[in-house]
């Protein structure tokens, strides 16, 4: 078991980076050429990855590979998402708007935390909540609770199941739960 002093952090931009280089430069200029919004196509794993896009799980298990065979670790930070694809109360970066103050913790290729600075400045919030087309009179009792002051705070969200499934190498998440739910099954 190899023990890390320091655990691993790469920039959004770092992890597109990682996965665009798979490809040769010159089938990389004609992919983008063919493939609109600065999206490019991974060809030896078959990953569409646009710069200002989310990563689909395809992705983030060929990250979580290019990241073990690069820096010999499956456990990294993946930090500074576009803002374009978190929720409208994560809190862009003070020093690029396009990016968010959040990340994500992945173990072997898959998401296990998901964390994000939220807005606490009520009239950026509502600015946020416009450009994300919600109609803020169904969220103005939300809004209205920061106008009173409210500290800059974050939040998170785990999945516990998922790394216990990881960290014990499982094949299959309901084998980490004690009563598992699915479409087809809702009772014991």
């Amino acid at each position: 078991m190899q023990c890390l002093q320091k655990t691993l952090r790469l920039r959004f931009e770092e992890g597109i980076q990682m996965l665009k280089s798979g490809i040769r430069a010159d089938a990389q200029q004609l992919v983008s050429e063919l493939i609109p919004n600065n999206a490019f196509f991974v060809q030896e794993a078959g990953v569409e990855v646009d710069p200002f896009g989310d990563l689909n799980t395809e992705a983030e298990r060929k990250l979580g590979q290019l990241v073990l065979e690069k820096y010999g670790t499956e456990f990294y930070i993946l930090h500074r998402y576009p803002l374009a694809v978190r929720p409208f109360y994560t809190m862009p970066c003070y020093d690029d708007a396009k990016y968010s103050n959040s990340f994500d913790v992945f173990i072997r290729g898959e998401e296990i935390i998901s964390v994000a600075q939220r807005i606490h400045v009520p009239e950026l919030l509502e600015a946020r909540a416009k450009a994300c087309g919600i109609d803020v009179n169904t969220i103005s009792t939300y809004i209205d609770a920061f106008r009173y002051g409210a500290p800059p705070h974050g939040g998170f969200g785990v999945g516990l199941e998922r790394e216990v499934m990881l960290f014990c190498g499982l094949n299959n998440i309901r084998k980490t739960s004690l009563f598992p739910r699915d479409p087809l099954r809702l009772a014991p």
